[in-house]
């Protein structure tokens, strides 16, 4: 549980899992817009790339909450 509200090791996997690969523009960044524009024609593991890309994110959300939570 102690890595899971670990900032540094948060932002880590944002910025290297998150992201990557990083040219011409971050992986999650164009599976979004492919989302966005409707999800024409991805595949179950276009699906799996999503998740694993937005893991990071989506735990450091979950920190943020944590935080927001104890700070009131």
């Amino acid at each position: 549980m102690e890595l899971l509200n670990n900032w540094r090791l948060i932002l880590l996997l944002c910025l290297t899992l998150g992201l990557a690969p990083f040219f011409p523009e971050p992986h999650i960044w164009g599976k979004i817009k492919w989302i966005a524009g409707g999800a024409v024609g991805m595949k179950a593991a276009d699906w799996f790339d999503v998740l694993f890309h937005g893991i990071p994110f989506l735990l450091l959300l979950r920190l943020l909450i944590v935080k927001l939570k104890k700070s009131k």
